[in-house]
């Protein structure tokens, strides 16, 4: 570690405290800040513009080997003065350009000359290559009386550079300046950095539902996959969100407005195209609405729109489209779909399957684990339950003497023909379990469901009130089998409950006797 002797060089000093350091307060409030900006170890640093050494000096004080630059030969003269013996290097040369040749630095310290350079970006480029991987550029910079560079601009500069920026406000400290100041004053520590980071394009799709149906526009004059299906989409511009960039993208390829609650998020995807780089899509559900129709408010990119059943969806389709459409199809929220260098853009019905479901995170505490039902008779429940509950996405999951179960997710149902049960009809008016409610996807599904649902064992409850009997604004079903459990099937996902009423204790009971 170097020693230096203040007193002896306290004659080399500027006047001026905030230039010269000369007040011992001033040079301890800047050897503290230069301490926390500079390595730990004995590093090479590079002053460029250092006028009279003063930064030199306390840098060199802290057991670095500094090397300073200025252009002009009175500076640099003393700067050599305050600097002798402690193995410093006093260069007469250009801060932009500074003479060091090929030598490289773990930092380069420059303080109030940014803001006088013609080009900063040139330059600010030329000191990013004289570091070191992981290297430091220090900048010291400001606003006075309304000239200088603000942290803002200077900031946006060295983005170009770096992700790593470190924004030190210097103007509440008077004891940096000997005083008091009411101007911008900072200080940018940035760090130079092995190649960016990986980024990703991310892009949006619309599921557009019409019942069973969804909307495909075909694309035309892109120069990518013309001639093939896709859902309208578009990529996520600066400063938005997926959601905002879902309801512009509609709106400019489909001139369909929506509302933010009127996306549901189906399906995110990393996409790797044929010889290209990976991108992300969010895949978002919506609803038609007939009061909106799409139209194709983009034919220079857009020869058509059709309608095309979900589950018969046509092959002449954009790969990466179609896994998303039918990994929302088979209830996955997570893929990937990896091309390999020379697979087609064009979705293949017999080639290979390169998306790749990822499991959700578990349920953890507070999810249900299961509902168990005890039946009378456990051949009836499983077929009228396995019916509905294999619609419903279930599947089944466990086999033994005395029950059933089928399982979705983190959860499952179970029914059961215990030998201890008691009775032989379930009283939903009776304290206990009045119903279990299910979603569905739509108001097609619903329909359909309720019309299969007499061949599997259950009778529709409020059917004059269908499908309204929960509310107005509730569209529900309601099902009841022949043991007297109660299921509510309520379409569209999210949908609110209306408030309850006061309620009528005879009600469903009177109800019941009617149906």
């Amino acid at each position: 570690m170097t020693t230096i002797d203040w007193d002896s060089a306290a004659d080399s000093f500027d006047e001026e405290p905030d230039h010269g350091l000369l007040d011992p307060v001033v040079r301890h409030a800047w050897a503290r800040r230069l301490e926390s900006w500079l390595p730990g170890a004995r590093s090479e640093v590079l002053d460029l513009g250092c006028g009279t050494g003063s930064l030199a000096l306390l840098a060199a004080g802290q057991g670095h080997r500094v090397t300073a630059v200025d252009r002009s030969p009175r500076m640099a003269e003393r700067a050599r003065a305050k600097l002798a013996g402690t193995g410093a290097e006093v260069l007469l040369g250009d801060a932009a350009r500074p003479p060091v040749g090929g030598q490289r630095f773990d930092v380069v310290m420059v303080r109030h000359v940014v803001w006088l350079l013609p080009d900063p970006a040139a330059a600010l480029r030329h000191w990013f290559d004289l570091l070191r991987p992981g290297g430091r550029l220090i900048l010291i910079e400001g606003v006075w009386g309304g000239v200088g560079l603000p942290a803002g601009r200077l900031t946006g500069l060295l983005s170009e550079f770096t992700e790593r920026v470190h924004h030190e406000p210097l103007s509440g400290d008077p004891d940096l300046w000997g005083g008091p100041v009411d101007d911008e004053r900072y200080a940018l520590v940035a760090r130079a950095e092995p190649p960016r980071r990986h980024t990703e394009v991310v892009d949006v799709h619309l599921i557009l539902r019409r019942g069973p149906d969804v909307l495909l526009a075909r694309r035309a004059g892109t120069g990518y996959a013309d001639a093939l299906l896709h859902c309208p989409s578009g990529h996520v511009e600066d400063g938005e969100d997926v959601r905002e960039a879902m309801i512009r993208e509609a709106a400019e390829e489909i001139g369909v407005e929506l509302g933010p609650d009127e996306l549901r998020v189906a399906l995110v995807m990393q996409h790797r195209g044929p010889g290209g780089s990976p991108r992300t899509g969010w895949f978002f559900e919506a609803e038609y609405d007939p009061a909106r129709p799409p139209c194709n408010r983009e034919p220079d990119k857009c020869s058509e729109l059709e309608w095309f059943p979900l589950d018969a969806l046509p092959d002449d389709s954009v790969a990466y489209c179609r896994a998303g459409l039918d990994g929302y199809r088979a209830g996955e929220h997570f893929l990937i779909h990896w091309h390999e260098d020379g697979d087609p853009v064009a979705y293949q019905p017999h080639g290979a399957r390169r998306a790749v479901p990822l499991p959700a995170g578990g349920t953890g505490t507070g999810g249900v684990h299961h509902i168990e039902l005890w039946v009378p008779d456990l051949a009836t429940a499983e077929r009228g339950w396995g019916w509905l509950l294999g619609e419903l996405g279930h599947v089944p999951y466990q086999h033994w003497e005395h029950g059933r179960s089928w399982r979705r997710g983190d959860s499952y149902v179970v029914a059961e023909q215990s030998p201890d049960l008691t009775g032989q009809v379930h009283d939903r008016c009776r304290p206990g379990l009045n119903h279990l409610a299910f979603h569905v996807r739509d108001r097609a599904t619903l329909d359909a469901l309720v019309a299969e649902a007499p061949a599997h064992g259950w009778r529709q409850l409020f059917p004059d009130r269908y499908p309204h009997a929960g509310g107005e604004e509730h569209v529900a079903a309601y099902l009841e089998d022949a043991a007297g459990y109660e299921v509510e099937l309520v379409a569209g996902i999210a949908q609110a409950r209306p408030a309850p009423q006061e309620p009528d204790p005879h009600a469903d009971v009177r109800e019941r006797g009617r149906d």
